[in-house]
């Protein structure tokens, strides 16, 4: 990637203080991307890999903590004047009419009325907002005010259109009709911007939009590789070659410890079996995540894989039935490994006997196995049990869990982390939770002792 592109980032790192001041948390480490003339770049990543504040970097909003920022080969100091930005949430202002929102950039440069008005009148029909010049954003659809969105951004003809996630909040009929406006523009070759940077979890949809997809890790977010999409436009779903690419894309997602290359001609196949959860498992249970997922969906997606075998265990299969992105798809597929009732390998989802058994059972075995192998399997669940059955009166208050939790997590991931740890425990049978008094107890027939983990 060259670093003397339109935008570029070299050795980029960002950290952020702990609200404690003892600790600092790394979002991204050593980050090196570029966005050359006449491309679109999509960045790919989970959530926590930082894609959204590197987004920010590049546009000047945020200084990174080291590195350099350049724009059209200059540093960067500030607010870079060759970007604009779409963002996830509309971020109208809804005094405002359609027009007025749209002019606001021009009127900030200093742009007069009659100049301002002509560029945001052909720009609002470029997008399909004629004749809403006068309305206001309540009287507006999502889809819509995202068009308003897109207008404002585009009407001050930026080098490069950073979008952030622009259609995670729309309806997904919406969204592919606003994906496919943006894509046949672009094609046109009228596009009114020479680049766009895509920040997205989709994997169709960064295969269907990019020229070039930059991977993203987490924890903290780094690259870790690129995959070229080498395709004719406009890009064709249905295209073998555009199956292999997304499926690609899918192996080195669900597998976070893969060497990425090149895709293939052909789909990537992993010898190995894949678990996820790779990662030797810290001293301290609280220092090993949870997936944010229910005990439900879980089940659920073990059920819907047992139902349709005809169907197959594709990993993308599966999002694609289910219209899951990938970032919804990955923590129901960590839940299920953490728990082994399946693994993942060449990119397909098998179940485990055990998980097979689990999907079958009645309510009341289901717990009983769930319980069981919470205890041996989640370290956070396992430490919340036991710490209850060494107290006298079965109960603790959520400060103390609260409070390990956040040696590892920034405050808002601690607090997620308890409450998904509740939910497991909660399900289990192991423990009660009293959320006006915020404490927990421990449920009754769990005094035994509970096994510790190896």
């Amino acid at each position: 990637m060259s670093a003397t592109g339109l935008v570029a980032v070299t050795d980029c790192c960002k950290t952020f203080p702990h609200p404690d001041g003892r600790r600092e948390f790394t979002v991204l480490d050593h980050i090196d991307v570029s966005v050359e003339d006449g491309e679109v770049v999509a960045l790919l990543g989970r959530s926590g890999s930082g894609k959204s504040t590197l987004l920010r970097i590049m546009a000047g909003l945020i200084p990174p903590t080291s590195g350099t920022v350049l724009s059209d080969g200059k540093v960067l100091t500030g607010p870079n004047p060759d970007v604009a930005m779409v963002f996830q949430s509309f971020a109208l202002l809804p005094w405002l009419t359609v027009l007025e929102n749209v002019e606001l950039g021009l009127e900030a440069r200093g742009i007069g009325r009659v100049e301002r008005t002509k560029r945001a009148l052909k720009v609002i029909d470029l997008v399909g907002l004629d004749g809403f010049e006068s309305a206001y954003p309540k009287e507006l659809s999502g889809g819509m005010k995202q068009r308003v969105g897109f207008a404002r951004a585009l009407v001050v003809a930026p080098k490069v259109l950073f979008l952030d996630e622009p259609f995670s909040a729309l309806d997904v009929l919406t969204a592919e009709n606003l994906r496919g406006e943006l894509d046949d523009l672009w094609n046109a070759g009228t596009f009114p911007a020479e680049s766009i940077l895509l920040v997205t979890h989709n994997i169709e949809e960064a295969v269907f939009l990019a020229d070039r997809v930059v991977v993203l890790g987490i924890n903290p977010g780094r690259v870790r590789g690129e995959v070229k999409i080498d395709l004719p436009r406009p890009h064709d779903r249905n295209d073998a070659r555009f199956k292999e690419l997304v499926e690609h894309l899918y192996l080195v997602m669900t597998k976070p410890t893969m060497e990425m290359a090149p895709a293939p001609a052909t789909p990537v196949t992993a010898p190995e079996e894949l678990r996820l959860t790779p990662v030797p498992r810290p001293l301290s249970p609280y220092a090993h995540p949870l997936p944010h997922v229910r005990v439900g969906t879980v089940s659920g997606l073990l059920e819907l894989v047992i139902e349709h075998p005809q169907s197959g265990h594709e990993i993308a299969n599966i999002a694609e039935r289910l219209r899951l992105p990938i970032d919804d798809l990955l923590p129901i597929l960590e839940a299920a490994a953490l728990l082994e009732f399946a693994t993942v390998s060449e990119g397909a989802l098998h179940l485990t006997e055990l998980g097979r058994e689990f999907a079958l059972a009645d309510i009341l075995e289901s717990k009983e196995i769930f319980r069981r192998e919470a205890l041996a399997h989640v370290p956070i669940v396992a430490a919340i049990a036991n710490t209850l059955r060494e107290k006298s009166n079965g109960r603790m208050g959520a400060g103390f869990f609260l409070d390990l939790l956040e040696e590892h997590y920034p405050d808002d991931e601690a607090r997620r982390q308890f409450e998904t740890a509740v939910e497991w425990g909660r399900y289990a049978e192991l423990y009660e939770y009293d959320a006006m008094q915020e404490q927990l107890t421990l449920s009754d027939g769990t005094s035994a002792p509970i096994a510790a983990l190896n």
